[in-house]
């Protein structure tokens, strides 16, 4: 049995992309690691752990081979017609190909008579044995190296110069994210001598740029790397114990503090924070209270965005006066790092209460009229314009849901919903656009339905974020979805793969919550068509585009549905017969109800068999003559349903769907035995309507909570 070491890989380089650098780091090991695999340089249980920090990618890589296996390989050749002339020798096409293999032809007969012949589908076909001689680990970790720097996700590569280090004099041009320094390559104890980015592989590295013990780092083993670059380099090198570090620092920290202070949540910030220091060193700065004054929205954007700073907030969600600073050394006296943070973030603080007291020395209606003179897309026209189309669907979707009132207070919410775009402090921070609409709609003297229908009206934002609180938001909010779907289809601008500039994916999934989850009484096909007419003659083909946008709406909805736990054949049954958006969560917890039944799946089976019949024949109209019932299994299955679906119609009316669907699984036998005893192609013309009219009386009854046979296997 061949012998294995542990392998260790790191590339030191200048600092590197914040908010990639875990990506990378990941992508640098899983590349490594599937190379290595598919030479056979690695033990079918081979664990890679990733490495990285702001100034290196490693990967340490257990049970790695010095030497893959020898491996028997067949290749087949060519045909036997091909190969062999009518003797039975070797053709010249034969003798060029083992050739090109390496294989010895100077005896021809003996070169033939080792290769096999085997059936290839209706011929036979010559095969060549040959036994692979394995890659060398500084072979295939070469190509290993190469191929996870050629794969890096890196958007945009340096060029930068190293001097050469052959026998002519001079420099050359090497391409990565950044520069590299040094390359680490560590099989057990023994370096490997590989070569990238104009580096030789050794075993030592860099430390902390400031606080490491020793330079260079001396890595004796591969095993010890962490332990290592901990001790003598004071760098702690894995991504995630470096993550976990800050987040329990910032927790001892706020605690520290007390009253309940805690530090925002936000774990892209962390993430992006973790990237940029090596030895992580949480401390508690403050600004002075008088800038509290200023929305905290705007605080903590300026805090998180521009500085990386963590805000505190108090027990009540409040923003507080203090925020804490991860540095990335850690002197005794930390106070000239507290003081030069304090320092740096007053300004900033200060540029943000300045914009918010400019703002406001001018109404949100006084700028609504800027609007026009913003483009909103040159095929579309300008905000201003945007901003009529949606006043125009939120007044309609406003008097639809609640009457004048409503309409009036949606009107003048949607008049100001854009205005915010032309303030000084959403032109620095657009993330604000909304939330600052609604601070100055309040300081305008709106009321708080419209501030509060301003700031929502970008809601849901996200997944899993919340919908607008208020009616009026609720109006506006889909309006405005509704008109950016409405237009950007309109005008060709569809989603593709995962490309999807306009977000046209979230606007329909926050159309579909509010629809939902609010149970609006609206019809969707109706609404798209009321939005595209707000456009005039800007779509080129408003028809075909609005039943994209219906078809776009409805795959959210489905998508939608599963991921809330239901599968994809009730979802279909559901959404098969378009019920009320609020009715939906009811209608299919009464199919999953239905479906445990023991009737369900012949019922099922039934009506696909029932839809299957009536599709071919549209004339068929429900109506049925008693008179006509010739059959005992017809009569039998006229008087069930007259029995039943009464029964299940009123529960269905009254809301109790999965009542409905209950007492309906009792035609179960009666509709078997119609299938079993009756011919419903009959050919008396007046017998064959009346059965079909019965089975589309059926297929009405049983079809109202959900389209069942979309539940048939």
């Amino acid at each position: 049995m061949m012998t294995t070491e542990n392998l260790l890989i790191e590339l030191f380089v200048e600092e590197l992309p914040p908010k990639s650098l875990k990506k990378l780091g990941d992508a640098f090991a899983g590349q490594l690691a599937q190379q290595l695999q598919s030479m056979g340089l690695t033990d079918p249980n081979s664990i890679t752990t990733a490495y990285a920090t702001p100034r290196r990618l490693a990967a340490h890589i257990t049970k790695v081979l010095g030497k893959a296996s020898d491996k028997a390989v067949q290749q087949k050749l060519m045909p036997v017609s091909v190969g062999l002339d009518a003797s039975g020798q070797a053709t010249q096409a034969l003798l060029k190909k083992l050739q090109a293999l390496g294989a010895d032809v100077s005896d021809p007969v003996a070169a033939v008579a080792s290769l096999k012949r085997a059936p290839d589908g209706k011929a036979e076909a010559l095969f060549y044995d040959s036994l692979v001689t394995g890659a060398t680990l500084e072979t295939g970790l070469q190509k290993a190296v190469e191929e996870a720097i050629a794969k890096l996700p890196i958007p945009k590569v340096m060029t930068y110069q190293l001097e050469s280090d052959c026998a002519l004099p001079g420099w050359t041009s090497v391409n990565f994210v950044r520069p590299a320094h040094s390359l680490v390559a560590l099989h057990g104890q023994t370096v490997v001598p590989v070569k990238v980015l104009g580096l030789r592989a050794g075993n030592t590295t860099q430390g902390h740029r400031f606080e490491a013990a020793v330079s260079p780092v001396v890595l004796v083993d591969a095993d010890h790397y962490a332990e290592t670059l901990a001790r003598d380099g004071a760098v702690m090198a894995s991504f995630a114990q470096r993550k976990a570090e800050i987040a329990r620092q910032l927790d001892a920290a706020a605690a520290r503090i007390g009253n309940g202070v805690r530090p925002i949540e936000d774990d892209a910030l962390l993430d992006e924070v973790t990237a940029l220091v090596e030895r992580p060193n949480v401390l508690v700065c403050t600004f002075e209270k008088e800038f509290l004054e200023v929305p905290q929205e705007c605080l903590i954007l300026t805090m998180k965005a521009n500085q990386k700073y963590f805000p505190l907030l108090a027990a009540d969600g409040k923003l507080t006066h203090q925020f804490l600073v991860v540095s990335n050394i850690s002197p005794e006296d930390a106070s000239a790092v507290v003081g030069g943070n304090e320092r740096v973030v007053r300004p900033r603080l200060a540029d943000a209460k300045f914009f918010f007291d400019q703002d406001r020395k001018r109404t949100l209606a006084s700028r609504v009229e800027g609007l026009s003179k913003v483009v909103y897309h040159n095929k579309l026209g300008t905000q201003g314009e945007r901003v009529e189309r949606v006043r125009a669907i939120a007044r309609a979707l406003g008097s639809q849901l609640g009457g004048e009132a409503l309409s009036r207070a949606a009107d003048v919410a949607a008049q100001l919903s854009k205005a915010d775009l032309l303030t000084d402090m959403v032109g620095e921070f657009p993330e604000l656009q909304g939330i600052m609409g609604g601070y100055y709609a309040r300081h305008d003297g709106e009321s708080q339905d419209i501030a509060f229908a301003v700031e929502d009206h970008y809601k849901p934002r996200f997944a899993g974020d919340s919908l607008p609180r208020n009616d009026v938001g609720v109006v506006v909010a889909l309006a405005d979805k509704l008109e950016t779907l409405v237009g950007m289809f309109g005008i060709g601008n569809l989603p593709s793969g995962d490309k999807d500039p306009f977000a046209l994916r979230r606007h329909a999934l926050g159309v579909i919550r509010m629809l939902v989850e609010r149970g609006l009484a609206l019809d969707l096909q109706q609404v798209i068509a009321l939005a595209s007419a707000q456009f005039g003659t800007l779509l080129p083909d408003a028809k075909l585009s609005n039943d994209q946008v219906l078809h776009f709406v409805y795959e959210r909805v489905a998508g939608y549905l599963r991921e809330q736990g239901f599968t994809a054949q009730e979802v279909d049954a559901v959404i098969g017969v378009r019920p009320q958006w609020g009715e939906i969560p009811k209608c299919l917890a009464a199919v999953r109800a239905f479906a445990e039944l023991p009737e369900a799946a012949a019922l099922a089976a039934a009506n696909k068999r029932i839809s299957n019949i009536l599709k071919k024949v549209p004339e068929a109209d429900g109506h049925i003559s008693e008179d006509l019932l010739q059959e005992p299994a017809e009569k039998a299955l006229y008087a069930a349903m007259r029995a039943t679906t009464p029964t299940a119609n009123a529960q269905f009316d009254a809301g109790d769907y999965t009542a409905s669907l209950k007492t309906l699984a009792a035609l179960r036998a009666p509709v078997d035995a119609f299938f079993d005893g009756v011919m419903v192609n009959a050919e008396a013309p007046d017998l064959r309507l009346n059965r079909l009219g019965l089975l589309k009386a059926l297929h009405t009854a049983m079809n109202r909570v959900a389209d069942l046979s979309r539940l048939a296997s």
